[in-house]
């Protein structure tokens, strides 16, 4: 048997539970192919779909499959005018990501450096989808900012060609660089609109 994979499928309906409390849809996904399929059903033919830098989201091989449905798909790498491009997703139908860190009571962190993501994520786009893996999970709201802070900036940091001390040791310093990818943070109790944000919860190790 595999306990992790079973402890998680436990788990998964306190956490759908959590998030409709907190006006948010909720879905289980026992891999990432069936959370690819979720979020097909979820956005229809012809809508607009742009995404942040999310590893979780890109796994999934969702962007191929809505360049198939006929999606206007916003990238902002293949733009030419990535600035632009950032500003029409806020416009978008909908908005794909993932999040730092998720609660077992259903609050999401995030901690984002050019602010994008975070401002999607909380309002602009119609409707947002994001895709979480169980390694996202943590008990408390507090845990959650510690691993958005400590653990997956950190990670996220070495992505990219940037001078931040995290990037040499490894561990935060709480930095002033002018590097630094930890200048917004945004916690996430609760949405106004319900519905509109979407979580999928993935019974894989995914993303940061």
């Amino acid at each position: 048997m595999d306990y992790i994979f079973d402890r998680f499928e436990k788990l998964a309906s306190t956490l759908i539970k959590a998030l409709e409390r907190r006006n948010h849809s909720a879905f289980y996904a026992a891999s990432v192919d069936e959370a690819r399929e979720i979020a097909l059903s979820l956005i229809p033919e012809g809508s607009s779909v742009g995404w942040g830098g999310s590893v979780s989201m890109a796994k999934t091989g969702i962007i191929p499959a809505l360049r198939e449905k006929g999606c206007t798909l916003l990238d902002r790498a293949a733009s030419g005018d990535a600035d632009r491009t950032l500003r029409e997703i806020f416009f978008a139908d909908f908005f794909l990501g993932s999040t730092n860190a998720l609660s077992e009571d259903g609050v999401m962190v995030n901690v984002d450096g050019t602010a994008n993501r975070i401002a999607a994520m909380a309002f602009g786009p119609a409707n947002v989808i994001l895709f979480v893996g169980r390694n996202k999970v943590v008990k408390t709201a507090e845990d959650a900012y510690q691993r958005a802070k400590y653990i997956a900036s950190p990670i996220n940091a070495d992505r990219f060609d940037i001078k931040t001390p995290c990037k040499v040791t490894g561990s935060c310093a709480d930095c002033l660089s002018p590097d630094t990818i930890c200048c917004q943070v945004l916690t996430t109790r609760f949405s106004r609109k319900k519905g509109r944000i979407k979580v999928i919860l993935i019974n894989e190790d995914l993303g940061f």
